[in-house]
């Protein structure tokens, strides 16, 4: 069987939270609902059992009663960070005020759809209750945008347990996983979200290994490794970027980057300074590294020895997200010649063995310095 791998895709990657477009007017049939559960419950399962119950509610007290609950418990919430966030441009502003609207119109839709699984979460961390559901219902809401339905993925109305089970009457022995309220959509283009590329966020065989290009079966310098170091810090951009910023900031945390000077007046793109680094292998060296990227609160990047064909790339990424910045730290290797470019040469046959010790020094003094810039944002005033 050959498929249509372009419409797969698209289906994949436009499958959005559908929350403002849900047409409340147009009636849904029951039979095309069974029909999405029937090509849901194809999902895998944990030991092949069929644990997953599914809820359809039509019955407009019912829904009355779920809107009325999801509004107790999420509204306020939802309602103060949409009025807080309004006109700021922050990534979750569109989602927190749709995110109202819908908890202000969950009874409206044509039906109510909630996934449920046999058994009780053992809060022990692993595996074998959600991994048996989740993927089913995903399926769910795959399902329904072929044919031209949406839903959103709707998980702080469940939060009163207690009620939630009263309402629709639910066994204590079993958990109940998303609510997806269902209708037709109000036009059918939908676009893809704007998301992280693959690249940077794939690691090979170690977490943080990043390859630019490849990679090769083995790890290569021609695959452009580097590394990635990442933290979540409850502090704003501005204060996070006030500590990214400072070209000395990381000789506090790391012990091998000791210090830099600047060698020009100029702070933005194109600015030149000089870093002194220092390895037991290598001994005290200095670097000249050019300013590539200087985006206020949002970037802050760096090459060394030559702009055109660098040793090295560096840059620091912040992301803004509900109380704090999302800081992430990276390294690619060349494609300059380096220090690692002349161990590479004078070892031969030991390439991967040169590159995973390197990244694995480097990845060790950005995640310390990661995690220094944290402490500090967070204990900033």
């Amino acid at each position: 069987m050959t498929f249509d791998v372009a419409q797969i895709d698209e289906v994949l990657a436009t499958t959005r939270a559908v929350r403002r477009r849900l047409d409340p007017e147009r009636p849904v049939d029951n039979q095309l609902l069974l029909d999405c559960i029937d090509l849901a419950e194809q999902a895998p399962t944990g030991g092949n059992l069929g644990s997953r119950r599914w809820i359809i509610v039509r019955d407009q007290r019912v829904k009355d009663q779920l809107g009325e609950l999801y509004r107790e418990t999420a509204l306020p919430f939802m309602s103060a960070a949409a009025e807080r966030l309004q006109g700021t441009g922050h990534p979750s502003e569109r989602v927190m005020a749709s995110a109202t609207y819908l908890a202000e119109h969950l009874a409206e839709v044509p039906a109510i759809v909630i996934p449920t699984v046999i058994g009780r979460h053992d809060g022990s961390g692993r595996p074998g209750l959600f991994d048996s559901v989740i993927q089913a219902a995903w399926s769910f809401c795959l399902a329904l945008r072929a044919r031209g339905l949406g839903t959103s993925w709707v998980t702080a109305a469940l939060q009163d347990t207690a009620k939630v089970k009263e309402i629709l009457r639910i066994p204590e022995d079993m958990t109940e996983i998303v609510l997806l309220p269902v209708a037709y959509t109000k036009g059918t283009d939908f676009r893809r979200a704007q998301r992280h590329p693959a690249r940077s966020i794939t690691y090979f065989d170690r977490f943080g290994l990043t390859t630019e290009r490849g990679p090769s079966d083995e790890l290569r310098f021609e695959d452009g490794p580097g590394a990635i170091a990442e933290a979540d810090i409850a502090a704003s951009p501005a204060t996070v970027w006030s500590l990214v910023s400072d070209i000395n900031l990381p000789a506090r945390f790391s012990d091998e980057f000791a210090g830099a000077e600047w060698a020009s007046d100029d702070r933005g793109v194109g600015a030149v300074f000089h870093g002194r680094n220092q390895h037991p292998a290598l001994g005290e060296w200095t670097i000249p590294c050019f300013v590539d990227t200087c985006d206020e609160h949002r970037a802050f990047g760096w090459r060394t020895s030559d702009p055109d064909n660098p040793g090295a790339r560096w840059r620091f990424d912040l992301e803004p997200r509900e109380g704090g910045t999302r800081l992430r730290f990276s390294y690619v290797m060349g494609p300059g010649p380096s220090g690692t470019t002349m161990a590479i040469t004078n070892n031969p046959g030991k390439e991967v063995r040169v590159l995973r010790r390197r990244i694995g020094e480097v990845q060790a003094n950005m995640q310390l310095t990661v995690e220094g810039v944290k402490q500090l944002a967070e204990a900033t005033p």
